[in-house]
């Protein structure tokens, strides 16, 4: 049931994320409409004449302030993942999730009332506000619940596929209840949903409760984190594998009108057959990290060689048939490194630092971030200066060169803690009669798994086996 709480939430974010796609550009249009004459916007009937599935994406002189739109999220999120990490390592992982929740439902609820630019933007940023909450504590509760590798990555790999179920379905979903039902329906939905999943979690965790947080083990620093070599080049993958995606979303419809005269269904249901190369990247690195799991690497370095010749190849495409392949080969590659590299830097927490996930996923929701703040601003610009051909070759080019750069993480599945954990404790200062606790607590550690501080497995501190990928 934790499970489905957090796929749920991260399902929500990610069709929140994308649900604008093909809804905003008409708000534009419609609001430009009503201020250069307030009669015309009753004049054509547009709802009833709209296509359900098209992208409708705005005039060249509308670009920016979409772009801005589309990025605020990311940019609010990017921001506010430093102190959300910090929080989270503080408090837990469920209240965290309860106020991402909270936050992205009242949000939602803004956006489906705005009736102008600026309430647009203001929701649109308190969307990333709650997203930087629920998205970290969710992947850093899988982390913390799921201690054994194989179960972590099935676990991390199921709420991988939910993120890209919500992300490919949410332009689809959104154009057909705005043509059909009305503006408001589509944000009221996903607000009901957001509820749903608070109820829930309200119900299973009891977030609000009266709980023991003396207990809690310290978590490494954030800017500690970042400093980290092993970390840094994870992040760093996951920064560019996600490019190619983040910069395409805003492009690709006006490079198809304008290429292969696509047709409007076309242009709506680009994405939506990659949904299914993606669920099964994930599902082939899941079983071979079980078998092989040394090779983690391996699967990530590979996944960005195949985003980078499917990013190089996608302009040669001439017909929407042929543009499936390198967007199915994208997706794919996406699936390789995300399945691959997110159980790694727990992983990575495990064996180097403290075993608690809040910051570390926080750098990988920021290493996300930076991808989908700047690719609705700076793809547009690319295409504008460059083009599209050279904007494809660039990120495959990136893409490629990168994937070296996990040699470096060949040898992780190797390490052992190179200090006990009450030594990493004391690194942060002293706790007072903390300290004594745990170490109580370590001495008594033969009565069963149960005594074990939360997110560390029951053994003896000299057995490091826990510490490597069975």
């Amino acid at each position: 049931l934790l499970l489905v709480i957090v796929c749920v939430a991260l399902f929500l974010d990610n069709m929140l994320y994308m649900v604008i796609v093909p809804i905003i550009p008409d708000y534009m249009k419609r609001w430009r409409q009503t201020a250069a004459s307030p009669n015309e916007s009753d004049s054509g009937g547009a709802n009833a004449s709209r296509p359900a599935l098209r992208p409708r994406y705005p005039t060249e002189n509308e670009d920016i302030k979409v772009g801005v739109l589309f990025a605020s999220k990311a940019i609010l999120q990017l921001l506010v993942n430093p102190l959300s990490g910090t929080f989270i390592d503080r408090v837990g992982y469920d209240l965290p999730l309860l106020i991402g929740l909270t936050v992205m439902f009242l949000s939602t609820v803004i956006f489906a009332f705005a009736e102008n630019y600026a309430t647009l933007f203001v929701a649109r940023s308190l969307q990333g506000l709650g997203s930087a909450f629920a998205d970290t504590s969710g992947i850093a509760m899988i982390a913390d619940k799921y201690t054994e590798e194989p179960e972590r990555s099935r676990a991390l790999g199921v709420a991988l596929a939910f993120i890209s179920f919500g992300s490919l379905v949410a332009p689809p979903f959104g154009g057909i209840l705005y043509e059909f039902a009305g503006q408001h329906v589509p944000s009221l939905v996903l607000a009901g949903v957001s509820l749903l999943d608070g109820l829930l979690l309200l119900a299973v965790l009891r977030p609000l409760g009266d709980r023991a947080r003396d207990n809690m083990l310290v978590g490494t620093p954030i800017h500690r984190l970042m400093v980290d070599p092993y970390i840094a080049v994870v992040a760093g993958a996951l920064t560019t594998c996600n490019i190619p995606l983040a910069f395409l979303e805003p492009t690709i419809a006006t490079w198809m009108k304008k290429s292969m005269h696509a047709t409007e269904w076309q242009m709506g249901l680009t994405w939506l057959p990659a949904f299914f190369p993606h669920v099964l990247g994930v599902y082939v690195t899941v079983r071979l990290a079980a078998r092989y799991p040394h090779l983690q690497w391996f699967y990530g370095a590979l996944g960005l060689a195949i985003i980078g010749a499917s990013s190089c190849t996608l302009p040669a495409c001439r017909t929407f048939w042929q543009l499936v392949v390198p967007l199915c080969g994208i997706c794919f590659g996406i699936a390789l490194v995300d399945t691959a590299l997110l159980p790694t830097l727990a992983f990575l927490v495990d064996v180097r630092h403290t075993s608690v996930y809040g910051s570390v996923y926080a750098i990988a929701d920021i290493s996300y971030s930076v991808a989908y703040a700047l690719g609705p601003i700076v793809a547009s610009q690319i295409v504008h200066s460059l083009g599209f051909v050279q904007l494809n070759l660039g990120m495959g080019l990136a893409n490629v060169l990168y994937a070296p750069m996990l040699l470096l993480l060949r040898n992780v599945c190797q390490m052992k803690p190179s200090r006990s954990e009450r030594d990493v404790l004391l690194d942060e200062g002293p706790k007072g009669l903390y300290d004594t606790i745990k170490m109580e607590q370590r001495g008594n550690k033969g009565s069963g798994a149960d005594s074990c501080p939360r997110g560390l497995p029951a053994a003896s501190e000299d057995d490091s086996s826990d510490y490597e990928y069975s």
